[in-house]
């Protein structure tokens, strides 16, 4: 499918020759980090198979995030704590996080897409594109070096915490993420700031 950015899509000139492509995973979830990613791509090496990280199944992701880290150019993680985003709330969490991805490559992009239509304050160029991790590889690829990571730390914190389903329901706000939320408590990992927590614990 998708195996480079055509740049058309993008506000940016034939200059652009290094695109970071940025997504995020576990915005709306209740428990655990906000995790983004950067991924830019090599110019000489392509990835066959690309597209939105929740259109593809687990196996499919599993496979391309071991193409992606081994045949692009840079990749990188960006975390926000969930006291983090208790503190200044997921929407600036977010942007920190992508900002730490960012800072996080070991090249420096002279030009950044982000899937959405928020991105953070940088000096970099930067773009907002609405389903981008639908169009542009780099996006798409991100998505997946993100989703894949946070699943596999909910995959450890369901080893830590077996009562509360997270290996199935990644921390979203599923029924029984919250009938287990109300029967045992919050975990450390739980954000106290949204509602569903908030109200099994008061």
């Amino acid at each position: 499918m998708k195996r480079k950015s055509d740049l058309r899509v993008f506000n940016c000139k034939n200059k652009c020759t290094l695109i970071a492509g940025i997504d995020e995973v576990g915005r709306g979830a209740l428990v655990g980090r906000v995790v983004t990613a950067a991924v830019i791509f090599s110019p000489i090496k392509t990835i066959e198979g690309l597209s939105d990280s929740k259109k593809l199944s687990e196996r499919q992701r599993i496979l391309l995030y071991d193409k992606i880290i081994k045949n692009s150019l840079a990749w990188s993680i960006g975390y926000a704590e969930p006291k983090e985003i208790d503190k200044i709330n997921i929407f600036y969490a977010t942007m920190l996080a992508m900002k730490r991805a960012i800072n996080n490559l070991s090249i420096v992009p002279n030009y950044i897409v982000v899937d959405g239509n928020s991105y953070p304050k940088i000096s970099i160029p930067i773009e907002a594109i609405v389903k981008g991790d639908n169009i542009i590889g780099e996006i798409s690829a991100a998505s997946i070096i993100a989703k894949v990571t946070r699943d596999r730390e909910m995959i450890i914190l369901d080893s830590l915490y077996p009562n509360y389903g997270f290996a199935q329901h990644k921390g979203y706000p599923t029924k029984n993420h919250i009938k287990n939320l109300k029967k045992y408590g919050v975990t450390p990992y739980h954000r106290l700031s949204f509602k569903p927590v908030f109200k099994a614990i008061t």
